[in-house]
């Protein structure tokens, strides 16, 4: 990644979100490509065009269960007047070297079994007799029971066209065909598409790997006792989980305490594992905010531009935001407010566009939607602020949850959109048109 770029000579400019946000991916440059196994590649973007090396399906096969015959043979056939046709052995899917059909057989074929040489079509076997002598059967018996059923006679009652119920070579993917192009995401239907046409692995840009840390000395683990003063960390599992979310692979740091030291060391060792460091907490302007002290001094000094830089931006909730890079390998860090839904809105808007930024993926945002606002009251921006509230969404309408408070968690876990009121509006009205951030 680049680390040129974010540092400014004025400490005390008010960053707008957008000015940040293209300053953060304008210093990120997409993970080198590697080679992956398939299943490792899921969630990965590819690099390359494949192109398919071999016809699907590779041969011409049945489509069902029945048997195969020539059209001349069935041709008029009912139940009044079957055609009976002699039953010359089975055809099984992963047949080598099938038998052949001449006029007046029939060949039992298994759904995906090669079509014989000779035969034009396929008779589903409800049509037959299933050569037991009565009326049309629902289907075969297994072979270990019935394997008199791959010879004798079958009674056909209905005809069938040409090449009715066969798969043609190629009727899938021709040898030659673009499989799937470079920059697309690959999910269950791409990997089954690579593993149809031979592909073990395949090149791709690989899922970026995020460490995520809370920081305060008043944090304790869920399932711990707490103590007087003391809360449960809900960041470093809520941005873990949204990471993941997002395509990375996250690892998530206990809590570290209000340690300057501490907390370098801890970001030191988590280096080697990282290619995005997030904190939460420690980034305002108390005592106390550690991380401001920690990563002040904690810079690329080799590297012009290198470093972490502390600065206010025009949004609520979210105003202290801390971005740069860390380590010898200059690994980008931001490092996020410590409120809850500070810290989380904060990664919806800055942290998930950077993770699909190393993903290489080109649409790195949320999608955005305009909504009519269904609320009590006018939503305001206060002091020309760009503010983000929690709100649900459906069917073009967009209602607020959880009002103005930035620490609401129970009001975010409600939310499946962010309503965004832009800098210097006065009031949003009821029943106006707003812009939406989509979570879901």
């Amino acid at each position: 990644m680049s680390s040129a770029g974010h540092h400014t000579d004025d400490p005390d400019r008010l960053w707008s979100v957008d000015e940040h946000l293209e300053d953060v991916l304008t210093t990120v440059r997409p993970l080198e490509p590697i080679e992956l196994q398939l299943l490792d590649a899921q969630g990965c973007v590819l690099v390359e065009d494949v192109m398919v090396p071999i016809s699907l399906p590779p041969f011409d096969n049945s489509s069902m269960d029945g048997y195969a015959v020539r059209v001349a043979d069935v041709s008029g056939a009912s139940e009044e007047f079957p055609a009976v046709l002699e039953v010359v052995g089975d055809v099984a899917a992963g047949a080598a070297d099938p038998l052949e059909v001449g006029p007046g057989q029939a060949a039992r074929i298994m759904t995906g079994a090669p079509l014989p040489p000779g035969a034009e079509t396929v008779v589903p076997v409800e049509w037959t007799d299933g050569g037991l002598g009565g009326g049309p059967v629902n289907g075969m018996r297994a072979r270990s029971l019935s394997p008199e059923g791959a010879t004798g006679q079958v009674r056909v009652h209905r005809p069938a066209g040409d090449r009715a119920h066969v798969r043609a070579t190629g009727s899938d993917v021709k040898a030659g065909d673009l499989a799937l192009s470079a920059g697309t995401v690959l999910g269950p239907p791409q990997i089954a598409l690579l593993a149809a046409i031979g592909r073990g692995t395949v090149r791709v840009r690989p899922r970026p790997r995020v460490v995520v840390m809370s920081t305060g000395s008043e944090l304790v683990q869920p399932d711990e006792q707490l103590g007087g003063g003391q809360i449960y960390d809900s960041n470093s599992f809520a941005l873990t989980a949204a990471a993941r979310d997002a395509g990375a692979i996250a690892y998530r740091v206990g809590a570290v305490a209000d340690d300057a030291e501490v907390l370098r060391t801890t970001i030191e060792d988590q280096l080697v594992r990282a290619d995005l460091m997030v904190t939460t907490g420690g980034v305002s302007v108390g005592a106390y905010d550690v991380v401001k002290e920690a990563l002040s001094r904690f810079g690329d000094e080799d590297v012009p531009g290198g470093g972490v830089e502390f600065r206010r931006l025009a949004m609520q909730p979210g105003k202290p935001q801390g971005f740069g890079t860390v380590g010898s390998d200059h690994i980008p860090l931001l490092a996020l407010p410590g409120n809850p839904v500070s810290s989380y809105v904060s990664f919806e808007l800055f942290v998930r566009p950077v993770i699909r930024a190393l993903m290489g993926l080109e649409d790195v945002h949320r999608p955005t939607a305009r909504a009519t606002l269904v609320a009590d009251k006018a939503l305001s921006s206060p002091g020309g602020r760009r503010q983000f509230l929690r709100g649900t969404y459906a069917d073009g309408r967009v209602t607020p949850q959880g009002g103005a408070g930035s620490h609401l968690i129970a009001a975010l876990a409600r939310a499946d959109a962010l309503i965004v009121v832009p800098e210097d509006t006065e009031s949003v009205e009821p029943g106006a048109e707003v812009e939406v951030v989509l979570l879901g």
